[in-house]
């Protein structure tokens, strides 16, 4: 399996460098390559968004700020942070809150016990945030019922257990001499001298060690940056193109791999696997619009002394300003909003 993970806005700078990697490309069962997109906030378009989960990809959250020292806040900043990125995203892109299972932690910071129990108390599925150092074998995704089996390359991973609830770790992507370094992020390591060919055996090779091993989920995160970068796009590319023609090898999203890591099927059996076909499904946003709106909306950050103007699309009404933490529609009512825990609604 490849998890293709991308971080961050979605707007005029990716959107459609993105979409291209997808194209015309399918999985052996005749079904589309699928990614998972992590959002943030800032700069998103969200007319975008829900054109992509549209197409079938996995809508997952990064947080509406990106602020730094989040690791190191409470139980109040990370909820507002988390789940006001997916009621955000929920009210701007009409996508369910209860398609959105995964989040990822600003600069793969965890917050410590703080985020997982945030995470726990709403329902997410899995978090994405722990890197994990250079290791010859990867690391599979796991529960976190347990303590985690590999070192904290952050310093703030959790301590306690949290039944149930997935960790699906960023492993460290590296060839054997170390050439262009190791990164969690695949734009992170640093290839800017490779042509296309180069880019492509670099990856063939990082791959390998998870293909001629123990078949962990190769996951490959990236930022804008790799897509800025001609070589490094035409290399992925080819790349895809190579995976393509190995028979066994799917590119989904990460929830579709844990429907298959707690439920495993054969080779075989993956063509009849319901989770990982592309019927139609009653959850999807629809296309949206033709003509969204076009919002130019006033915005102040709380820390900063003077207003600014962002840009907003959507196919829903333009909000009375730029959704913020406390406001995620946009109604102009500072602190507004109050997220009570799935179990105390129950």
């Amino acid at each position: 399996m490849i998890l293709m993970t991308f971080d961050g806005a979605i707007n005029l700078n990716n959107y459609d460098h993105y979409r291209k990697v997808f194209h015309k490309r399918l999985n052996p069962n005749g079904c589309p390559i699928k990614g998972t997109f992590f959002v943030s906030h800032e700069y998103s378009n969200y007319h975008m968004i829900q054109q992509l989960a549209n197409d079938g990809h996995e809508i997952a959250t990064e947080t509406v700020s990106l602020q730094q020292g989040l690791e190191d806040k409470g139980y109040e900043e990370w909820v507002g942070e988390m789940i006001g990125m997916r009621e955000i995203v929920n009210y701007f892109s009409n996508i369910s809150k209860s398609e959105v299972v995964g989040m990822r932690a600003p600069f793969l910071k965890p917050g410590r016990n703080t985020q997982y129990k945030v995470l726990e108390d709403f329902g997410y599925i899995y978090d994405s945030s722990i890197g994990v150092p250079p290791s010859p074998a990867p690391v599979w995704p796991y529960t976190l019922d347990y303590k985690i089996p590999h070192e904290c390359k952050s310093g703030t991973c959790p301590t306690k257990s949290f039944p149930g609830v997935w960790e699906v770790p960023l492993n460290a992507h590296y060839v054997e001499d170390y050439e262009g370094g190791h990164c969690p992020y695949l734009d992170q390591c640093v290839l800017h001298n490779h042509d296309a060919d180069d880019v492509l055996e670099w990856l063939q090779e990082d791959f390998s060690r998870y293909y001629d091993q123990n078949k962990a989920p190769y996951m490959m995160p990236f930022h804008t940056n790799w897509f800025s970068i001609k070589e490094l796009e035409q290399g992925l590319h080819k790349f895809v193109d190579w995976v393509q023609s190995l028979p066994d090898v799917w590119f989904v999203t990460v929830t579709q791999s844990l429907t298959w890591i707690t439920d495993p099927k054969t080779v075989k059996e993956l063509s009849k696997l319901e989770a990982w076909d592309c019927k139609k499904r009653d959850h999807l946003p629809g296309k949206g619009c033709n003509n969204p709106n076009k919002c130019a909306l006033s915005f102040k950050k709380p820390d900063a002394n003077f207003s600014d103007t962002r840009y907003l699309e959507t196919c829903v009404e333009c909000p009375n300003q730029y959704p913020w933490l406390g406001d995620a529609t946009g109604s102009g009512i500072p602190g507004k909003d109050n997220y009570v825990p799935d179990n105390v609604k129950k």
